[in-house]
């Protein structure tokens, strides 16, 4: 009897090695075990998470609401941005990106390890992703370290730097391999980059901390000044966004906002009228139309004539502000073409990156001797 369990016993120890050994050669197979590929648009304003496999999955703000007696997050995202004016004095909602860049590292951290285990979660993978993190075309060596220990940091496995232009312009397939002079104008939250693009490199470039943080506070400063009202960053967006233009149109729309009246301290209602969003964003909107001049004028003469005959492309939030396209082509005397979902170009030019990522591997800033001379 003790021999025929001896024997039994071995028999199953023998299989079960052999389980194992057949489990071994599977494993790399096993789709849980694979490692995600994660392309992030880490904007001023809003961050955008691009999923292989599943395509866009995040299109939050860049804001994380802090518990100053904890330390600890309390919400990220929408959830947060809902609470920006709206805390008590111990909680605060941080954006931890300023003009494009990361300005509270730790809160920066934190955001993309929430939105890195987003993705985790949808894709029910346990091996540690590989990311592609946009940035600002002028960003400096330190800048680049930050972001690349913090997408560490959060749980990144491999971290790839591509500068917002570039994937902007691979989002809205340009031909930026070929030698052909492309041009590309990414109007985003924090910063507005302008890029001349030929053989998967930019030729020019400038970098303005105009963008639409900007627009946002020249109508709160004008609402101050004319009206003697004082609004917040949500309002000044809103508005913005309803009724903002640069060129006068025919039906000249209204908005009603509400604030502080700064004489009495009561709430006050007024109606702002579109010609006074044109006013308050005209000087900055001036200041895009010069820099892009002033990029033209650095650009080669054969580069240049690929621009006039293909034209710009506008992406970013800032595209789809009433009139800015027909203001640029008025006066630049170029073709003006808005890219398709502007707001999606630099994400979706992460995700045709980490499709093949071999193709892209020279315009990756893989180190600081990558970075394009100033």
């Amino acid at each position: 009897m003790s021999i025929s369990l001896c024997n039994i016993f071995s028999f199953a120890i023998l299989w079960f090695s052999r389980i194992l050994w057949a489990l071994s050669m599977k494993l790399p197979e096993l789709p849980f075990l694979r490692s995600n590929d994660i392309g992030i648009d880490l904007g001023t304003a809003n961050t955008l998470v691009y999923l292989r496999g599943h395509g866009i999955i995040v299109n939050e703000p860049s804001v994380v609401a802090l518990n100053q007696k904890t330390g600890r997050v309390v919400a990220v995202g929408n959830d947060a941005k809902a609470m920006i004016g709206r805390t008590p004095g111990h909680i605060v909602a941080i954006r931890p990106l300023v003009d494009g860049v990361i300005s509270d590292y730790e809160v920066a951290e934190e955001m993309l390890a929430y939105f890195i285990n987003k993705a985790n979660s949808i894709s029910k993978r346990m091996a540690r992703p590989r990311v592609v993190v946009g940035v600002p075309s002028g960003v400096t060596n330190v800048q680049i370290r930050a972001v690349r220990e913090a997408a560490k940091t959060a749980g990144a496995r491999e971290v790839h730097i591509v500068e917002e232009p570039m994937a902007a312009a691979i989002g809205v397939r340009l031909p930026v391999h070929e030698p052909v002079g492309s041009m590309i104008i990414d109007v985003g939250g924090g910063t507005t980059d302008i890029a001349v693009i030929s053989l998967g490199g930019i030729v020019t470039a400038q970098s303005l901390r105009v963008a639409g943080d900007k627009l946002n506070d020249d109508i709160a400063s004008y609402i101050k000044d004319e009206f003697k009202i004082l609004i917040g960053d949500r309002t000044a967006e809103h508005v913005k966004i309803a009724i903002g233009a640069v060129e006068k149109s025919e039906e000249s729309p209204e908005s009603t906002i509400r604030g502080r009246d700064l004489v009495s301290g009561l709430p006050r209602e007024v109606v702002v009228t579109e010609a006074d969003i044109r006013e308050a964003i005209g000087p900055s909107v001036a200041r895009l139309v010069e820099a892009t001049k002033e990029v033209l004028e650095a650009t080669p003469p054969e580069i240049l004539s690929d621009v006039m005959k293909r034209g710009i492309v506008l992406s970013g939030g800032g595209a789809l502000i009433t009139g800015f396209a027909d203001l640029l082509r008025k006066e630049l005397e170029l073709p003006i073409h808005v890219a398709p979902d502007p707001l999606t170009c630099v994400v979706r030019g992460t995700g045709i990156i980490l499709e093949d990522i071999d193709i892209y591997k020279d315009i990756l800033i893989e180190n600081e001797q990558d970075l394009p001379p100033k």
